[in-house]
């Protein structure tokens, strides 16, 4: 999948004595993410955290033309962790169950009965037995190394940087939202599939990016730092608008639950819109309208599914208890060596 960024990006670690050395006499440490620019050479001005950098020559010669995009944080650190933590799970259940051949799994996993025991998303559980905790704990489990390997370079590649331009913790509220949201309407849509996978809580990522777009528009580009930011958004806009179609044309080929990716790209938007609009800082009357329409969606979102799956309108096959005797009607010498289940990849 492609990146949501282009461009020339890197980080540039400003250290207290490059300062100091131009007698300014305060003591900071900053963090920038630099964008190249063809432009000839321009001055920064003072934008945020950033303090005037190239007025005070802490860009050596090369940097000075650049224009400085600044962001909030110097690693994804959240996104690391993530998919740390993914990958150590793939690899216990493939230690206690194995390898599963290519022809009951072609994801090269685990035997198909290790997900669902292990916290996949199964309607039944959910609906009969009020197993609320598999909203989220679809998203650390995976099918294979291949279904792990691409949801987890777009969580590092794309949903690292929008970690860290949001924060830590804007960026953890829209994964985790997304994760419940994709859940959700998952169990509304399909709800006899039984899913894995992180891209639904990816996804909503890339809905409030989405949502930043549309948020921010109103905001002015009169300084050099807005027009850069301006830019960038831009930039990952048409990045994401790709990545996001691509992602939705895949949702509609055998075993991948194209719900919980719709689930937690609208999820993602609504979580989005209330969060970045609180960001704004100029434009006092849009800054409100888009807090209001972020808290409708949300409310109208949530409100639709989860009525939908509590109505008792949802229809599961209640095979899906037994997991293991599931998947046993479907392969020949099938053996449930962990007693647990499979599902579809999202």
């Amino acid at each position: 999948m492609t990146s949501s960024t282009s461009g020339n990006y890197y980080n540039q670690d400003q250290y207290d004595d490059e300062e100091s050395s131009r007698g300014n006499g305060k003591s900071e440490r900053k963090w920038y993410q630099s964008k190249k620019v063809e432009s000839s050479r321009t001055q920064t001005p003072n934008y945020g955290t950033s303090s005037n950098a190239n007025q005070q020559g802490l860009l050596s010669e090369d940097e000075e033309e650049t224009q400085i995009y600044v962001v909030k944080q110097r690693y994804g650190v959240l996104s690391i962790l993530f998919s740390v933590a993914q990958t150590a799970v793939l690899i216990v259940m493939m230690i206690q169950c194995g390898v599963a051949p290519l022809n009951i799994n072609p994801m090269i996993g685990p035997y198909p009965d290790a997900l669902s025991e292990w916290g996949a998303k199964n309607a039944v559980f959910i609906l009969d037995d009020g197993e609320w905790w598999r909203f989220i704990t679809p998203i650390f489990l995976h099918a294979g190394v291949i279904h792990l390997a691409s949801n987890v370079f777009i969580q590092l590649e794309t949903g690292a940087f929008f970690e860290r331009e949001w924060g830590s913790i804007t960026w953890l509220i829209v994964y985790l939202v997304s994760a419940v949201g994709s859940s959700a309407l998952s169990v509304v849509a399909m709800p006899d599939a039984i899913s894995v996978g992180s891209s639904g809580a990816v996804m909503g990522l890339f809905g409030a990016k989405g949502a930043e777009v549309i948020a921010r528009c109103c905001e002015s580009n009169k300084t050099d730092q807005d027009h850069v930011a301006y830019q960038v958004r831009k930039e990952q806009c048409a990045g994401v608008m790709c990545s996001v179609t691509i992602v939705m044309l895949f949702s509609f080929i055998p075993y991948v639950d194209w719900a919980a990716h719709l689930g937690g790209l609208l999820a993602g938007f609504c979580a989005g819109m209330i969060l970045f609009a609180i960001d704004l800082k100029r434009a006092c009357l849009s800054k409100f309208f888009w807090l209001l329409v972020g808290v409708a969606l949300t409310v109208v979102y949530f409100a639709v599914v989860f009525q939908r799956m509590y109505s008792g309108n949802v229809e599961y096959a209640e095979e899906l208890r037994d997991v293991c005797g599931y998947y046993k009607q479907f392969f020949e010498d099938y053996e449930c060596k962990c007693q647990l289940g499979e599902g579809n990849q999202h």
